[in-house]
């Protein structure tokens, strides 16, 4: 008799790792995810169509609700399987999969324990990052892990790029793994936290550009928080600018400062940052010749 298989999952890694269980032949008795947000730019792929072409129920309640423990308990799964699914699941939860709950974490563990690890490696300046397949434990990306699989981030990545990356070394790692599992022959390797860090959510007001970092830093913030996330901003004569491409280059010039607008460079703490893509709040997105062209702003000051 297989074992029953309960999934939490959303977003592209929750779609693929799903898939991957369902072409293992796993059976996947419920699913549970997430409704869309309104606010929020939908890029990637639906793991409730997903459930629903294979007939799987999908509920987009939270799984902790007391109404979904019950459905739990009452079905008794043997794993619990969590691929970036949104919501900590609680203890009392996690206690109901008879044979382990287990979560895909989006970095290497420990590094980058938390929220939007990809982000955070780009933005950090990383030039590598994971997944990490682990028990879930009370406290955050902190159980056994079972297996882990390194990708590339490179100079010129952004975070979807490395989000890209990052989904394919999920499903790997899940393909070689979930055998191992319904075996009860999978490894099981304490995580050692005091080799890693932990790093919260961010908000999109976080990705304000302070001019006084380094051109570099300033670059992976761009990279890191660019297309389809919120984007890196800055302000130009008391109007919300979003930059949405740019490159580290040497030079000087005061942090914020415009010194040249063919190519756009600004000035930074240190090096030049040059501008290659950027729109006014609510305003068409240019190329920074078109930006110019209509807004003259040699001598400017970024703030």
């Amino acid at each position: 008799m297989k074992d029953k298989v309960v999934v939490c999952a959303y977003h592209n890694v929750g779609y693929r790792c799903l898939e991957e269980l369902l072409r293992q032949g796993a059976d996947v008795r419920l699913v549970f995810s997430h409704e869309d947000s309104p606010g929020e730019e939908i890029w990637f792929q639906s793991v409730c169509g997903l459930a629903a072409r294979h007939g799987i129920p999908c509920l987009t309640s939270s799984i902790n609700a007391p109404e979904n423990r019950e459905i739990l308990a009452e079905l008794s799964p043997d794993f619990l399987l969590s691929f970036y699914y949104r919501n900590m699941i609680t203890p009392e939860v996690l206690s109901l999969a008879g044979r382990g709950a287990l979560n895909m974490h989006g970095s290497y563990l420990p590094k980058y324990r938390g929220r939007v690890p990809v982000n955070w490696a780009v933005i950090k300046g990383e030039t590598s990052t994971g997944v990490t397949l682990h028990y879930m434990v009370e406290k955050p990306d902190a159980g056994e892990i079972v297996d882990q699989e390194r990708v590339e981030i490179a100079f010129e990545d952004t975070a979807f790029d490395v989000f890209n990356k990052v989904t394919e070394a999920a499903v790997e790692v899940l393909r070689r793994s979930w055998p191992q599992l319904i075996e009860g022959s999978a490894p099981r390797i304490p995580m050692d936290l005091k080799a890693g860090n932990y790093c919260g959510g961010r908000r999109p007001e976080d990705g304000r550009i302070d001019w006084n970092l380094s051109a570099v830093e300033i670059y992976n913030l761009v990279r890191g928080v660019t297309h389809p996330y919120p984007g890196a901003f800055t302000t130009l004569a008391g109007q919300k600018l979003l930059v949405w491409q740019a490159f580290p280059v040497e030079g000087t010039g005061g942090p914020g400062r415009v010194v040249s607008t063919q190519p756009l460079l600004v000035g930074t703490g240190s090096g030049l940052l040059e501008i290659r893509r950027l729109q006014f709040e609510g305003k068409t997105e240019l190329c920074a010749a078109d930006f110019v062209a209509a807004t003259p702003c040699h001598g400017a000051l970024f703030t």
